[in-house]
Formats: structure tokens, C-alpha cells, sequence
């Protein structure tokens, strides 16, 4: 007997008609739909499916004017592949009446009426952009982080979207690789805390509430440690510093109840993220108790074949399917392969089910079977670009810039003053957004130009030059404008091409063409501020001796010239700190600030003069700015560190005071940061660990009382044999302004 099943969506009301040769029955959507068990749903509909139309579930198709990878399937009709049920979801389409005009067709005009899932790759922002990530980390301000989340994914749901592929939850200590303006820094303990922040601002209480959207985990997992930070290249992690350095953010995320994640497209000691047993077995399915959807990157699934461990498009399908991967990634592999591998038994039909209950269960969560155009019903003139998230934005922006020199108090600038904007990035638009700014409109952007006119009378501006080449007549014009001013502001750094994804350097240096409009302008004579609008940790080494104030201002977004305008001028004091560790030169790198304990360490006392100590024989092992580094415009002073428990039993809480005093005489913010050190372990530990971390307001002569607490998972580690558990022994423990803090006490775990 054939069985034709139509679902029709009308009025939120689903119906099942069932023609059979006999009889034809017209059942109400609350037979199928309108009860609390989701499995029960999905098994409702699954069961009326065929097998084309389970395996068309599994892929979901990119937008084809928006390109993010090498290969994929693009080339489509994108109406008629929908009208026939072939995917499961659509990603990066740009506006909503893209959205409804496609979950029209596959509602109204496929055969079960199943909706699309929408997906955008929403990194920093959906319209109003906000910094870069490596920028917000440096706020330390764990519900800010919420806040742009969720201010975030209300955008991106007012047009549609309903899924996000975020937050980036790679770790790297490597600023060649051009992904490390995507990530939250070099430390795990701060990165975790972000990821679960942002999980819980995209996702909310409620997926069905129209306002929220899924997260998705990226890039599982270690893709940040690729070898020679070579973007896609291989990576080697071993498992402990795997457990220690890279699993802890994703984890962080996944406990915060991230519903996706993505898989990385490059190979982790041999295994294609794809399909990496260790990966999704071990760790996904089975250390981590994920039990969300998996989506493959980008054309990663077809990615096997040049891996060297498929021997074609279809066995590279095979391994897909068995390793559990729910939704290809524009590959068009599963809708080209699958049926073919089922039907010939590679396959069986249990694990494409499985397979597509997952997709099913997702749509069911975001309530998209009850009311299909639920993302597509909101006053986007009140939800785009709105004054409250504008202002989020800025402020985000303001707390994100790191002060990395201040001489002779150039900063903060009075707005009486003359200034002279200088460099490639004074007026750039585009680069403001910076890479994955996917929605983001680049005629939104307020420069640093449009910033400082806003706030100061006199303003002259020259390009200077190019980022990245000379520019005919811009020293001479560059000149003209530094002669009728009193303050240089020299705006160099990355455009928006030398960022994100694909951009690896072999260089940490600006190129040379800013250098030369650095050095002609300090032959002026005239003060100097450096706006370093970067992406990544770079060599300043001969920049902060021609700066007189040197600012991070990283790629600020679609406010950049409000947030900077504000911060020269003083009306925001800075506070960020670096959360990525800048070196002295390229050869220091692999440089962060938790490096193991050596046997011949240098700078001890026994070896202080000798040769045959762990040490560089050109460079200091120093960096030029540490981890959580940055200045402010007051002074702060820490005194009275006390150890409230000096002596503990295993498994028990650590409690630690310090004061902290404004000693300057203007009103900030200061990021109190504390570390850890183990003196005696199994394996050898990390000379210091971020532990805890407080930002603090205070005005000018304000003190405060700070307690920490050490509780035994931050004391815990892993041990030679994976163990994750804490050691009786003694503790040193800092707390200050960066990963140098000097002042020092400790305590005994007994």
C-alpha cells in the first residue's frame, strides 16, 4: 500500500492528510505536534517521511552570494531544491524577505511542509557590529559579554536567523594565525567564562522564544594550535596539554547548553576533525556527554579527499554518516551519496534516523514546526541598530581599548586642542568592521575621523598611506596636516583583509610603508598618539620609541569613532588588558604567559650569569606587554594581600583579600587579576595560572576590600594518567594589575 503524507502549515495549525487506496483521514496537529514530549513529535513526523526526504534534512546550503570557503555546493537552484524538500536549512542570507520567501516554498510547496532552519555566521555582531573578539576579551567583563549576545542574536532573529555559528571557542598562543582576532585570548580559565556567557545570551531560557537563537560551538576542537599558525594546516596537541589548554573553553560552552557545534576543518595529530573518533567519541559523545547537533565546516566533508584519507567524495560521505556528522556544510555530499551508501548497506537506515531526528528535534525547540514564520515577525526598525544596542556597542568598544604607554601624560587629550588625524585607518569604513562583519554596512561605520570631529573644534586629517603601500603624495600631505596641530593622532594596523580567517603572516611588523609615516612624523617634534588598530598581537618595539601614547584600539566596530573620541578625550578612562601576550619579535613565538617550569630555569639565582640556562642569546624571553597588561589614566595601588585560610584540607575553598586603591586623581575601572602556582606537582605546572579576576570601579582616592575565592576545581589538574584532581601541597598565589603581579603570598592544601 503507498502512503502520500502532507503537511500544510496554515495559521499555526498543522494537519496531516493520509490518502490511502481506501480511505483518507484528516488528522488535527495536536494528534502529532501539541504535546511536551519533542521525541514523541519528531518520531511523529519521521514516520511520514521518506527516505529522500530524511537524508535532504542533512545538508544545509550556503547562500550563493555569499562564499566562505573553496568548494561547495552553490551552484543550485535554490527554489527548486527547496520546493523538493532537498535541505534541511539555508545560511547567510541577507535579508528577510530572502527568509520568507524560502520558508514560503518549503512550507506551502514541499511535500511534508518541513520548515528550514536559517544560520548566519554572526561572530561579533549581526548588523550593529561590535568589536573584534580579541578586542571584547580585553574588556574582562563577563556580563558585557551576555549582554552583546543576546542584544546580538535579537537582531539577527528580527531578520530571520535563527542559528549562529558561535561562539568561536578555538584557543590559540600563536598571533600568525589571522583567526586569533576570532578568539578570546591565549588564557582558558577567561575564555571558558566568555563562551558560557555568550551561549547563554544567544540561547536565553526558552529556544522557542522568538527572540533567541541556537549557539554553536567552533571550531572543535584545538584548530587554534595549526602548526606555523598556517591557516587549515595540521596540528599536533598532546593529550594532557589538550585537556588543559583547549578542551576547557569548549567545554565551558558546552556546559552552558550550547544545542551545536562545528568541526574544525584541519587534522588534530593525524584525524581530520570530520571525523575524528577521538573527537567526536571520546570527547564529544563521550568525556563532554554532548548530545546536541554536529555540523561539518565549511566543504569540509569533500575536504577528506585532499586530506589523503578518503579515496573519493563518496567514501569521504561514508565516514560522515558513521561518525555521526548531522548537517553537511554545503558539500551537497549527503544528498549526492547517501541513499546510494543505504541502499548498497554501508549505511543503515537506524543511523541516517538518528541522524535526522537531531535536525528535527533542533526546529521542534526553536518552535518552528508550531509557527514556522516566528523568526519573521518583528519591527526590525526597532530591533536594528536601535539606540540601546548602538550604545552597547560603543560601550564595549570603549572598555575593549588597552592603553599600552602613556608618556608624560599625553593622554588624555583636552578638546581645546589642535589635532591632526594621520594614517590609513583615521577614515576607513570597512576596516572598522573588520573580517566576519557579515551583515555588518560598512556606510554605518563611524571612523575615528567622524568620532573626533564630533568631539574636538579643530581636526585636520591625511591618509599618509596605503596599509599596505606607499601612497603618491601622502608624506608631503601628512606633513602639512601635522604642522597646523598640536597633538598627532597616527591611525595605523590591519584592514579588513588582513584579518580572520585565511590571513597568516610570517611577519609581526607593520609594513614598512606605516613604519615610514611613523618615523616622518616624529620628526615634527609634535606629541604623538599611536592608534594601533590591529588584529592580532604584533612587534613594537621601535613604535613605542617613536610613540609618545600608544592605544589598542583593535577593529572597533560600527561605533569605533564614538568609543575613540570618547577615550582620548577622557570622558572613558581606559581599562582593558591584553588578553593575548605581545612579543618582542616572530622567534618568541609560541610566548604566553603560563609557560611550564624548567630544570635550568632562566633567571635564577644559581644560573642568573651563566649560559646553560632556558634563554635566547639575541632577545630577552620577555614579552613587550604580558598578559592582562594595560594601562589607565589613574594609578592603582594593591596592599595588604591576606590568605584568610592559609591552611586547608583537600577539596576545600581558599579564601584570599587584598586592597585595592584609586591613588590617581581621576575615576576607573581596574581589572584585578589572581594567579596561581603549584610549587610541586605530578607533571610540571604552569608558573602561573589566572585563578579569579575582579573589575573594580573606584574614584580618585577610593579603596576596597576584594576577597577571592580558590575552590578546589581551580587547584585541580590532570595528572599522567588523565586523572583531573587536586595534590595536597604549597601554593603560591599573586594578585595585581597583569600576569607580573609582584605581590605575593600562599597557602597549604593539607
Amino acid at each position: 500500500m503507498k502512503r502520500i503524507a502532507t503537511i500544510a502549515l496554515t495559521a499555526g495549525l498543522i494537519f496531516t492528510s493520509c490518502s490511502t487506496e481506501q480511505q483518507q483521514v484528516n488528522t488535527p496537529a495536536s494528534h502529532y505536534f501539541k504535546n511536551d514530549n519533542i521525541s514523541q513529535r519528531v518520531d511523529s513526523v519521521m514516520s511520514l517521511m521518506t527516505l529522500d526526504e530524511k537524508i535532504s534534512q542533512l545538508t544545509i546550503y550556503p547562500n550563493k552570494d555569499v562564499i566562505t570557503g573553496p568548494v561547495g555546493k552553490v551552484n543550485i537552484d535554490m527554489d527548486d531544491y527547496v520546493k523538493k524538500g532537498y535541505m534541511g536549512g539555508i545560511f547567510n542570507l541577507r535579508t528577510l524577505s530572502e527568509v520568507k520567501h524560502f520558508q514560503k516554498i518549503a512550507v506551502e510547496e514541499s511535500r511534508l511542509g518541513i520548515p528550514l532552519i536559517f544560520a548566519m555566521d554572526m561572530i561579533h555582531g549581526y548588523k550593529t557590529i561590535y568589536p573584534i573578539n580579541l578586542g571584547m576579551s580585553s574588556a574582562w567583563d563577563i556580563d558585557a559579554m551576555q549582554r552583546y549576545a543576546r542584544f546580538s542574536a535579537t537582531e539577527a532573529a528580527s531578520v530571520g536567523t535563527n542559528w549562529t555559528f558561535s561562539p568561536m571557542s578555538d584557543m590559540s598562543v600563536d598571533p600568525r594565525w589571522g583567526r586569533v582576532s576570532e578568539c578570546h585570548g591565549e588564557d582558558a580559565f577567561l575564555a571558558g567564562q566568555i563562551n558560557a556567557a555568550m551561549v547563554k545570551g544567544y540561547q536565553g531560557d526558552n529556544l522557542a522564544d522568538a527572540s533567541t537563537i541556537l549557539a554553536c560551538v567552533k571550531h572543535f576542537g584545538g584548530y587554534g594550535a595549526v602548526e606555523a599558525g598556517r591557516e587549515y594546516n595540521s596540528a599536533w596537541i598532546p593529550n594532557l596539554q589538550f585537556h588543559e589548554k583547549y578542551l576547557p573553553p569548549y567545554k565551558a560552552a558546552f556546559d552552558a547548553g550550547a544545542a551545536t557545534t562545528m568541526l574544525s576543518l584541519n587534522d588534530i595529530n593525524g584525524e581530520p576533525a570530520t571525523i575524528s573518533k577521538y573527537l567526536i567519541d571520546d570527547l564529544l559523545y563521550g568525556e563532554l556527554g554532548f548530545n546536541g547537533l554536529i555540523v561539518s565546516d565549511y566543504g569540509s566533508i569533500t575536504s577528506l579527499v585532499p586530506h589523503g584519507v578518503v579515496k573519493d567524495y563518496k567514501e569521504a560521505t561514508l565516514k560522515s554518516l558513521e561518525e555521526g556528522i548531522h548537517m553537511d556544510m554545503a558539500d551537497d555530499a549527503y544528498h549526492t551519496y547517501a541513499k546510494e551508501l543505504v541502499e548498497n548497506g554501508s549505511i543503515s537506515k537506524q543511523q541516517i534516523d538518528k541522524l535526522c531526528a537531531k535536525v528535527l528535534d533542533m526546529k521542534f525547540r526553536l518552535g518552528l514546526f508550531d509557527d514556522p514564520y516566528r523568526y519573521c515577525k518583528a519591527d526590525t526598525s526597532k530591533t536594528l541598530y536601535n539606540k540601546e544596542t548602538m550604545e552597547d556597542a560603543q560601550k564595549m568598544a570603549e572598555e575593549s581599548m588597552v592603553l599600552l604607554q602613556n608618556n608624560k601624560d599625553v593622554l588624555p587629550v583636552s578638546k581645546n586642542k589642535h589635532i591632526a588625524l594621520i594614517g590609513p585607518l583615521g577614515n576607513d569604513q570597512r576596516s572598522m568592521l573588520s573580517s566576519w562583519s557579515m551583515m555588518g554596512e560598512s556606510k554605518r561605520a563611524i571612523t575615528f575621523l567622524t568620532g573626533l570631529k564630533d568631539t574636538y573644534k579643530n581636526v585636520t586629517y591625511a591618509k599618509g598611506c596605503n596599509c599596505d603601500s606607499i601612497l603618491p603624495g601622502g608624506i608631503q600631505a601628512a606633513r602639512r596636516a601635522a604642522a597646523r596641530a598640536d597633538v598627532l593622532f597616527i591611525a595605523l594596523g590591519h584592514h579588513t583583509r588582513q584579518t580572520g580567517e585565511s590571513t597568516s603572516m610570517t611577519s609581526l611588523q607593520l609594513p614598512e610603508c606605516q613604519k615610514q609615516l611613523l618615523r616622518e612624523m616624529k620628526k615634527t617634534g609634535k606629541p604623538i598618539v599611536l592608534l594601533l588598530g590591529i588584529g592580532r598581537p604584533i612587534n613594537l618595539t621601535e613604535e613605542k620609541d617613536l610613540a609618545d601614547a600608544m592605544l589598542v584600539t583593535w577593529l572597533p566596530g560600527t561605533t569605533a569613532g564614538k568609543a575613540l573620541a570618547n577615550v582620548v578625550s577622557g570622558v572613558y578612562n581606559p581599562s582593558g588588558k591584553l588578553t593575548m601576550t605581545f612579543p618582542r619579535n616572530v622567534g618568541q613565538i609560541p610566548i604566553y604567559y603560563g609557560e611550564r617550569t624548567t630544570g635550568r630555569p632562566y633567571g635564577s639565582k644559581l644560573r642568573a650569569n651563566q649560559r646553560m640556562t632556558s634563554r635566547y642569546i639575541d632577545c630577552p624571553n620577555t614579552p613587550l606587554y604580558p598578559f592582562g597588561y594595560g594601562l589607565s589614566y589613574t594609578k592603582f595601588e594593591y596592599s595588604n594581600l591576606k590568605v584568610l585560610t592559609p591552611e586547608v584540607n583537600l577539596n576545600n575553598t581558599v579564601n584570599v583579600q587584598v586592597t585595592l586603591k584609586n591613588t590617581g586623581k581621576v575615576a576607573g575601572n581596574e581589572v584585578a587579576q589572581l594567579y596561581v602556582f603549584d610549587r610541586v606537582g605530578q607533571v610540571t605546572r604552569p608558573m602561573r595560572e589566572l585563578r579569579g579576576f575582579q573589575k573594580v570601579y573606584l574614584k580618585p582616592g577610593e579603596s576596597r576590600e576584594l576577597t577571592f575565592q580558590i575552590t578546589p576545581d581551580d587547584l585541580n589538574y590532570y595528572h599522567l594518567d588523565m586523572s583531573f584532581t587536586q595534590e595536597a601541597g604549597e601554593y603560591d598565589v599573586w594578585i595585581g594589575t597583569d600576569s607580573n603581579a609582584a605581590l605575593k603570598s600562599n597557602f597549604t592544601v593539607k
